[in-house]
């Protein structure tokens, strides 16, 4: 079972992804599990360079380093993965997380975090990938702070009513990830498959995926072996969909 190590902490960092990401590349010694925390963090993104926005001490930004078998094709099904340990741990608190494809955990409809895994380029020494895996929860962000957001959020505080401290989140996130990793990482999408049904929003339903000329709709009828989206058209016709946000 992957073992996380002691958090590092710092009071700001640009990105943790960006920043873990730069110290495998200078060749710098990072264990697989290693954590890197931010109370701030000035120039967080996600998928299709989207940026998230940290206040000091309000949200958890963190990322971590894995070490993989798999090739890079089952990546978004990591991603889905990571998403079903963090929405475990999220429900502890005391409401219903769920997931959106391929890396959103949303509360009643509202985003409340993502995930944005990452391939390094750099092979550990038994020739695994190296994947740096970057998460953000809205933990204390306030009603008048999501209100001015382009799509509707959440966070711990507004669910649950009373403010948390961020340390004590990402412990709870920490110890629950584990056993989802190694679930992946010892069957890949298949290992988590019910799971992942179980809790993703929009199974079953119309959906549109990409932007402008890339657009296309159609149902959301399953998901593939490495977690992409199988799609049924308006022709009828069944395709496999592997990237875009989910509408």
């Amino acid at each position: 079972m992957i073992k996380f190590l002691e958090p590092e902490w710092h009071d700001k960092l640009s990105s943790t992804n960006t920043v873990l990401l730069r110290w495998l590349k200078n060749e710098k010694d990072i264990p697989t599990g290693f954590v890197l925390a931010a109370l701030e963090q000035t120039a967080g993104h996600g998928r299709s360079n989207h940026h998230w926005l940290s206040q000091p001490g309000e949200d958890l930004t963190f990322s971590f380093l894995l070490s993989t078998r798999h090739d890079l094709s089952g990546l978004a099904s990591l991603s889905m993965a990571i998403s079903l340990g963090i929405a475990s741990a999220l429900d502890t608190f005391g409401f219903t997380t769920q997931t959106k494809w391929p890396n959103d955990l949303l509360v009643r409809g509202r985003k409340i975090g993502g995930i944005l895994s990452e391939e390094s380029g750099v092979k550990r020494p038994n020739g695994h990938a190296a994947i740096v895996v970057g998460v953000g929860v809205n933990v204390n962000m306030q009603e008048p702070q999501v209100s001015s957001m382009k799509k509707p959020a959440t966070s711990l505080r507004i669910e649950t009513g009373k403010k948390h401290l961020i340390r004590d989140v990402l412990n709870i996130i920490l110890e629950m990830l584990p056993q989802w990793i190694d679930r992946w990482e010892a069957g890949g999408f298949p290992a988590i498959r019910n799971e992942w049904l179980a809790r993703c929003c929009f199974v079953g339903e119309r959906i549109t995926l990409g932007e402008g000329m890339e657009q296309r709709s159609g149902i959301l009828t399953g998901f593939g072996e490495k977690g992409q989206i199988i799609l049924r058209g308006d022709d009828g016709l069944l395709c496999d969909v592997w990237a875009g946000e989910v509408e």
